[in-house]
């Protein structure tokens, strides 16, 4: 049974383009775009009708970097795939694609078996996967070829996290190598955690236990450091490279530079070093844990330099990194010592109201809101024209967006699975109103009505922006 649903009155926001225009919904895909009040938009006949007049039309969020239900410091991220994938569709994310890891002495493919069997059947909204690779060897290499050729086409390694998923510089290389060869893209956590831990060690040999230390010992140089060291390691092997969570200016001023010489360099950031800053980890009573993150947040000075580079194309996406752990019984074990809390925060649900309230502030165009959050993500990691963006032939992921409603966030509202919001008590203007998914109603005039299982696995090909 075909099944049609039209969109009519609505502003449509792409990446490219802004027009009044009505949609054609036909069996999960875009069918056409009609400007509004023509005899072809007039002639549509559907099922439903849904009146976006006053409102935009907007391709659902592709959220690039999540992590639902990861091990972390002896606890579980708190959000499961079920939980984080409808918290994403509230907040008007429609994909996310999130980190398989593989441990050190196993294989990667144990470690993608285990994440598709978390995931499958409990995503309310489509997901694909990227691969932390932990432990590389000749077996590894080999197995990154077959999972490029199976559609998980990028492979995250750290150069922190010194004993649970570090790669030291000739591991790096190696699997940069191999990218080179097969097409993935390898995405770096950018911080020299050698040289951290040893500054973490003399902070709390000082009885600097607070979580504010926490931001103090990973050092914006040592970021910038690692930026410099993982953009050569590529350029050695030929590699593109894709640096996540970039929160220091002194890193984004290292990718500038690569880009400028004509490297095949990407970076990203994260609402949390838009929005917020070291003044939060410094909250009394331990409040500051809750903003405990790596990268950390930097001082307000450095949210200059993110912004500009998200307008220069220096930083070409923003992602969440959502990986929430809650303040009571989480966070909370690092009391005493600001190592031992929880690196993570919630955010999954809010990413595309902060970045309009950016387009509301000034600081982004609305076209370029939907390249960063939507469009760019989709290109970069090989989903695009399907995801990222309304056209014919695209998943008939569609958001319909209210840009005068007045939010307060706050955890007494919020989706997620964690007790409490990093933007408690912040005034936002913009709301999503209504989400399909594929064609499918899951939220409808801010009521879920999705399930779990409606999402499916999403294989990608290679990063669309190579050279």
């Amino acid at each position: 049974m075909s099944s049609r649903t039209v969109i009519r009155g609505g502003l449509v926001i792409t990446a490219s383009d802004e027009l009044h225009a009505d949609v054609l919904v036909e069996d999960g895909r875009i069918a056409a775009l009609a400007a509004a009040g023509t005899s072809a938009a007039e002639s549509w006949t559907a099922e439903r009708t849904i009146d976006a007049t006053g409102k935009y039309v907007i391709p659902g969020g592709v959220d690039a970097h999540t992590h639902m239900e990861l091990p972390f410091g002896g606890t579980f991220a708190s959000d499961s795939f079920e939980t984080g994938t409808r918290a994403a569709a509230w907040g008007g994310t429609t994909t996310i694609i999130d980190f398989a890891v593989q441990s050190v002495g196993r294989s990667l493919r144990e470690g993608l078996d285990a994440w598709n069997a978390k995931a499958d059947g409990k995503c309310a909204i489509d997901y694909g996967f990227h691969m932390i690779v932990s432990d590389v060897n000749q077996e590894t290499l080999k197995e990154m070829d077959l999972l490029v050729g199976e559609g998980v086409t990028s492979f995250k390694q750290f150069m922190a996290y010194p004993g649970v998923f570090y790669s030291d510089d000739g591991q790096i290389l190696r699997a940069m190598q191999r990218s080179a060869e097969n097409g993935g893209l390898i995405m770096m956590h950018a911080e020299n955690g050698i040289a951290i831990d040893v500054l973490v060690e003399q902070a709390l040999a000082r009885g600097e236990t607070d979580p504010r230390y926490h931001g103090e010992v990973r050092k914006a140089l040592l970021e910038a450091e690692a930026t410099h060291r993982a953009i050569k390691l590529a350029q050695v092997a030929g590699a593109p490279l894709y640096v996540v969570h970039v929160s220091a200016q002194e890193a984004v001023a290292e990718l500038a530079r690569a880009r400028d010489e004509g490297l095949n360099v990407f970076g990203e950031t994260c609402p949390q070093y838009l929005f917020l800053s070291t003044d939060n980890l410094a909250e009394p009573d331990f409040e500051g844990a809750k903003y405990v993150c790596s990268t950390p947040l930097r001082p307000k000075e450095h949210q200059a330099a993110l912004w500009r580079g998200l307008r220069t194309n220096d930083l070409q996406v923003v992602s969440t990194d959502h990986c929430p752990f809650c303040f009571v019984g989480q966070k909370d074990l690092g009391r005493g010592d600001f190592s031992k809390i929880p690196n993570g925060l919630p955010g999954v649900e809010n990413r595309m109201d902060l970045l309009h309230q950016a387009v509301v502030d000034g600081h982004i165009s609305r076209r370029r809101w939907i390249e960063i959050a939507c469009a760019t993500p989709a290109r970069m990691f090989g989903l695009y024209p399907k995801k990222g963006t309304i056209a014919p032939g695209a998943d008939a992921d569609v958001v319909i967006y209210d840009p005068h409603a007045e939010q307060i966030m706050s955890a007494e509202t919020h989706h997620m699975n964690v007790d409490y919001s990093a933007y408690e008590g912040r005034r936002t203007t913009g709301r999503v109103e209504t989400v399909l998914s594929r064609g499918e109603l899951v939220i409808n005039e801010r009521e879920f009505t999705g399930r779990a299982g409606h999402g499916v696995y999403t294989p990608r090909s290679t990063c669309q922006y190579l050279n």
